[in-house]
């Protein structure tokens, strides 16, 4: 499946605005909403995101269609990379530790920020690398016949 690249930097800004007042307000509940808005796209896709589907429904219709069309698996991959650190964030925050609760939310914030504002999907990136790193290694163990 393909999705729009302006779709998930339109998600990024959204998922920016939310963890930051999870950080401004130190409350768990705005950390908890983003941390389940992360598990609907990993889990379910990412055309049945929150985010996604206001995109759809209020923005995409707005604007001229797409010029180009990326793959779904490596936003796919960084929504669930945002997913453990918000889960963490929220856990954190709840149990009381606020090292873990504050740092796992600004790191989270500040890949959601760079893909908002600069379209670098750190996430993206990183399913990549590690794609190349896994195909080069099973290349690698191939026995010429």
């Amino acid at each position: 499946m393909q999705v729009d690249p302006r779709g998930q930097r339109f998600a990024a800004a959204l998922t920016s605005v939310v963890l930051i007042v999870a950080l401004v307000t130190q409350s768990w509940v705005p950390l908890a909403a983003q941390t389940l808005v992360f598990a609907i796209a990993v889990l379910l896709g990412l055309r049945f995101s929150p985010y996604g589907l206001i995109f759809k429904v209020l923005v995409r219709p707005r604007i001229a269609p797409p010029r180009e069309l990326e793959a779904q698996a490596p936003p796919r991959f960084a929504q669930g990379v945002g997913l453990v650190f918000a889960l963490a964030g929220t856990v954190g925050s709840v149990l009381g530790i606020t090292w873990l609760g504050i740092g796992a939310t600004a790191l989270a914030l500040a890949a959601a920020f760079l893909n908002a504002a600069f379209g670098f999907c750190l996430g993206c990136e990183t399913y990549l690398l590690l794609r190349r790193i896994t195909v080069k290694s099973h290349s690698d163990r191939e026995v010429p016949a």
